[in-house]
């Protein structure tokens, strides 16, 4: 079929040129307006049901929120695994669903599940929110709001911000296409509140809920119908909305001996702000931060530049003194120069690549048509993007990039046999000479089986890829795809494309006349002819010395390092900085303000941007006394490694706070592992909270004797202060108070009730009912505020129950419906693997678990476990593989196995080259001995099958090998050259964005390639005839 193919295409050759021309500018067009990220999606399906809980404390969330939800997805169709976080006042659940399932049949499973589980939750929980679908990659920018004071004319402040930032800024983003999600922390969300004061309710008679009703019925608009006069139709409107705090103050609550009582006789009426649940700064000044979300598949820099087009718009239309600062934190600089350095990667990649190719070949058109292969290969894979949907990101062009030296691999082959076999035609007597076309097909046809054989076998080395789970499938699959399918196409255009051009630019070319090969190739010739005859003549001691290699090779496999992937450099740090539990908002804010401060004062640092606690409309589940710090740096004077590490220790400072450094992206992968923010998580699980934390203090003393961990630190969960107050059931029945009734008047007296919105314009505001502050702030007060009771008599609360203070946990954490505490850390300057090894023995050795009691481990290790088994085992099928696909081509197992053995060649090459450079594999090292064994065994199928062609030819075994070596020297060197060279631009880019996996994988195959051309080049064929053929007499070679 591929033999009728090359024929078509050499018969409609016009048609092709055309065909190809057409190609190049549609491929070209398409490429430019095709979506672009910085990595693939790797979000596994999450949904996040939210539920708002009001007053309630920590276990009651837990026991009535939070289990019941837990328990109506638990087990639901197609769901691993899920996570639950119960605080005051709110729950959070995040239900995992197992890789490749649809994230909108997913949330219909959890909606329609939660349905069911509404009518179990109690009276004062909100229903169930489900959050919207965002991504790892969805939070693209950070944007503060702050107010210049010195330009500030209209006296705006933290209210006035905020609300700017809701209703003008926020409202503004959500309607940008693409945008999924902004969430505003900081500043101070305006309330209308009715601050009751007990003693005058008790003086007029009238009860708490009485004012409650009143509020609520205070703003109201109502509709009379209709009537017609004078030919016009007149609507009847009851205008009764509140306008103005006077309005709230002249609404009547009762009335009283015929005397109205106004809502200013018994309450204090004012604008203020609500109770913060978070705050923001930037630049260790007072801010809101707005985090936006994208959207998944939205090209992100695109988005952003739409958004940053609305920006500049939306400031024009604020009042003077309020400045926004959009570039804290924009993912599109992250993408924008990894995409860039990737880019470069392949051009200077591709420049070497030419360069290679016309030292070798020492003309133009030779070099012209393998060249060629790189455009039409590029441009057939974009194709192929397009038609299947498949992103541009890092990964993808990392392939192509990794890919780019192979690209003209086919085409070199087949130029450079087509230009042998047009000389040789050109040098015979014009009477035996052959027609150009028939030479240029039989000599394409003469070299389609081993090309086409080593790329299916390049295809099926690469096939462990495919199968990867996880977030390591999700980030290394498209490489993968890219890669196969950019080789795949090369194939495709050196059987029409390449034989084509060689028609109409070789036959008649001057050089055809000229004997001999270039003057580099002559030089290298000569001196290969000397080693080859030199090591024939001593194949033992040549055998000996590479098993010798061989074996302290593989010796040194045990001691190199492991870890999961590469650090990314997003130009960008995430700290989380977590304090004492029952620590305030203002004394968080105090603790975070310094560390902003120790942070801006390192030259590198551009801006900080803090978020403290948690906003409205966030998942995050921290509390108060937790700030997650964004930092966008630009490295100077020193690497990145130095740079955190004088920065941990410049933060040591931070009194009782736990801080954890790493990267926007990488934070998030972890987060979207194990549930924390770090690269390991040792998950102790167990019924009783106080035997958890035990348990946690020593694990964690434990995991601080460990060099290489840092960042060591517990889930801020602990007995915090509560005020309790215990019904008195006795009491409250001489009263006749229910405990319904007292819970309810409890509430809305210190918790506040929304009575209704107001409106200003377009925004709205909550109306707030509650206590005044002379009534709520300390246990003394509580003890002494009266409350109403069925009877009419108003009695302190400390007639109806116990108030104490206490304490209570502050948030509670669980993983399958089982109660958790986690010990989290973080690794530098060893690698991931050694540590958790030692890890794990400490904790078996020195900690003893009570009964009921478990620890699993989580982060990117148990990823890079699974990744680097399914890799091993499926390389193991495809080596089998291969031998099957060998022994099909040369029908025999002796030649298949003198082709793999370029496997242990290029083994020594990789494995050596990770040990001078770092001697920690990854999993995208993983993925370079992959594509490292493909081009290998390629080399080594050139060779053998010109060994056997000439044997069955009729030369000698001697005469075959040294013959057969030369001739296939120039493509075997010009095609691991060239897939060197092209390398080269990633491998010495490792600590530049977007070039972090691909660097590693370029370090592997660069030292593969070295050893393996080499040995493929001497060593194989001093296997050869030794052990190749026992039916040919071996000549003496001296």
């Amino acid at each position: 079929m591929l033999d009728k193919l090359i024929k078509l295409a050499l018969n409609k050759r016009l048609i092709v040129l055309i065909t190809a021309v057409i190609m190049l500018v549609a491929g070209t067009y398409i490429t430019v307006g095709l979506p672009v990220d910085i990595f693939p999606d790797l979000t596994a399906p999450t949904v996040t049901v939210m539920t708002e809980a009001h007053g309630m404390a920590s276990e009651e969330v837990e026991a009535l929120v939070t289990f019941p939800l837990e328990a109506a997805v638990n087990g639901a169709t197609d769901v691993r695994r899920v996570r639950s976080s119960s605080s005051a006042g709110f729950s959070i659940v995040w239900v995992e669903f197992d890789w490749g399932t649809d994230i909108f049949i997913a949330r219909q499973i959890v909606n329609e599940k939660i349905q069911n589980a509404k009518q179990s939750l109690p009276e004062g929980a909100d229903n169930p929110v489900l959050a919207p679908i965002s991504s790892i990659m969805g939070e693209i920018m950070l944007i503060s709001l702050q107010i210049d004071e010195k330009n500030n004319t209209q006296n705006l402040n933290e209210m006035d911000l905020r609300s700017i930032a809701d209703f003008d800024v926020r409202r503004r983003l959500l309607s940008i296409s693409g945008v999924s999600q902004v969430i505003p922390l900081g500043g101070a969300v305006k309330q209308y509140q009715i601050l009751v004061s007990p003693e005058k309710l008790a003086s007029y008679g009238i009860s708490l809920t009485q004012v409650l009703h009143a509020a609520e019925e205070s703003n109201k608009n109502s509709s009379g119908g209709s009537y017609m006069s004078a030919g016009s139709e007149y609507l009847i409107r009851g205008i009764g909305r509140i306008q103005t705090i006077e309005d709230i103050s002249r609404s009547v609550v009762a009335m009283k001996g015929g005397v109205p009582v106004y809502m200013s006789d018994i309450a204090e009426i004012q604008t203020g702000p609500a109770p913060k649940m978070g705050d923001g700064s930037a630049n260790a000044l007072p801010a809101v931060i707005l985090t936006v979300q994208k959207q998944p598949e939205t090209n992100t820099i695109e988005l952003t530049a739409e958004i940053e087009k609305t920006l500049g718009l939306i400031q024009q239309s604020l009042p003077p003194g309020i400045t926004i600062n959009s570039s804290i934190f924009r993912q599109a600089d992250f993408i924008q120069t990894s995409i860039n350095n990737v880019i470069s990667a392949l051009r200077d990649g591709a420049i070497l690549v030419i360069v290679v190719i016309a030292l070798f070949l020492w003309n133009f058109r030779t070099t012209f048509i393998s060249v060629l292969a790189i455009p039409f290969s590029i441009i057939i894979t974009i194709l192929v993007f397009q038609i299947f949907d498949i992103m541009i990101n890092t990964m993808t062009l990392g392939g192509i990039a990794i890919a780019i030296g192979a690209l003209v691999d086919d085409a070199i082959i087949d130029v450079e046999n087509v230009f042998r076999r047009l000389k040789e035609n050109k040098q015979k007597p014009e009477a035996e000479r052959k027609n150009p076309l028939t030479i240029i097909y039989e000599a394409s046809r003469e070299i389609r089986s081993p090309m086409v054989n080593a790329t299916i076998i390049i295809v099926i080395v690469f096939l462990p890829l495919f199968f990867l789970s996880g977030v390591e499938g999700r980030l290394l699959r498209p490489m993968g795809i890219a890669y196969v399918t950019s080789i795949l196409a090369s194939l495709f255009v050196a059987l029409t494309l390449t034989p084509v051009l060689a028609y109409y630019l070789l036959p008649n070319a001057r050089f055809m006349s000229k004997e001999g090969d270039s003057w580099l190739v002559t030089k290298m010739k000569y001196l290969y002819e000397k080693i080859l005859h030199f090591t024939l003549r001593r194949p033992k001691a040549l055998i000996s010395i590479i098993v010798a290699a061989l074996g302290i090779t593989i010796a040194v496999i045990p001691f190199l390092g492991r870890s999961f992937l590469p650090e990314f450099n997003e130009g960008a740090l995430t700290l989380s900085l977590v304090t004492l539990p029952g620590s305030s908002l203002d004394e968080s804010n105090k603790i975070g303000n310094q560390a902003e401060e120790i942070i801006l004062n390192f030259p590198e640092v551009k801006s900080t941007a803090r978020r403290t606690g948690r906003a409205e409309l966030d998942e995050h589940a921290q509390g108060v006394n937790g700030a997650e710090l964004d930092v966008s740096f630009e490295l100077k004077d020193r690497d990145k490694e130095e740079f955190i590490t004088e920065l941990r220790k410049a933060l040591l400072v931070l009194p009782g706070t736990n801080v954890t450094i790493g990267q926007p992206i990488g934070h998030r992968i972890d987060h979207m592992l194990s549930g924390t923010r770090a690269n390991i998580a040792v998950k102790i699980f167990g019924p009783d909270l106080q035997q958890l934390r035990s348990l946690a203090k020593q694990i964690q003393d434990e995991i601080f004797k460990i060099e290489g961990a840092v960042d060591v630190a517990t889930d801020q969960e602990a007995e915090v202060p509560q005020t309790k107050i215990k019904f008195n059931r006795g009491a409250m029945a001489l009263y006749g108070i229910t405990v319904g009734e007292l819970a309810e008047a409890i509430d809305i007296a210190f918790n506040g009730e929304k009575a209704t919105l107001i409106r200003e314009g377009q925004n709205t505001y909550d109306l707030i009912v509650r206590f005044d502050d002379n009534n709520r702030g300390s246990i003394e007060k509580i003890q002494s505020v009266l409350f109403d009771t069925p009877s009419g008599v108003k009695v302190p609360l400390s007639a109806l129950a116990e108030v104490v203070n206490e304490t209570g946990p502050n948030r509670i954490s669980r993983e399958n419906i089982q109660r958790k505490i986690v010990v989290q850390s973080n690794v530098s300057g060893r690698d991931l693997k050694s540590v958790i090894d030692e890890m794990k023995t400490r904790i078996n050795t020195s900690i003893s678990l009570p009964h009921g009691y478990y620890i699993e481990f989580g982060g990117q290790f148990e990823s890079e476990q699974k990744a680097t088994q399914i890799i091993a085992l499926l390389s193991i099928v495809s080596v089998g593989a291969i031998l099957l696909i060998l022994f099909l081509q040369f029908g025999n197992f002796r030649s298949a196995l003198f082709i793999l053995a370029n496997l242990p060649f290029a083994l020594i090459g990789g494995v050596w080259s990770v040990y001078f450079t770092g001697g920690v594999i990854t999993v995208a090292s993983l993925v370079g001995f992959i594509t490292l064994f493909g081009i290998a065994i390629r080399n080594g199928i050139l060779l053998i099958s010109h060994f056997n062609q000439l044997l069955s030819e009729g030369k000698s075994l001697h005469q075959a090998i040294v013959q057969g070596s030369l001739e296939r020297l120039n493509p075997i060197l010009m095609t691991a050259i060239t897939a060197a060279f092209a390398l080269i631009p990633l491998a010495l880019g490792g600590g530049e964005p977007g070039k972090e996996i691909e660097a590693p994988m370029a370090i592997v195959i660069l030292g593969g390639l070295l050893t393996s051309t080499a040995l493929n080049m001497i060593v194989l064929p001093v296997l050869f005839f030794k052990f190749g053929n026992n039916f040919i007499s071996r000549e003496n070679v001296s």
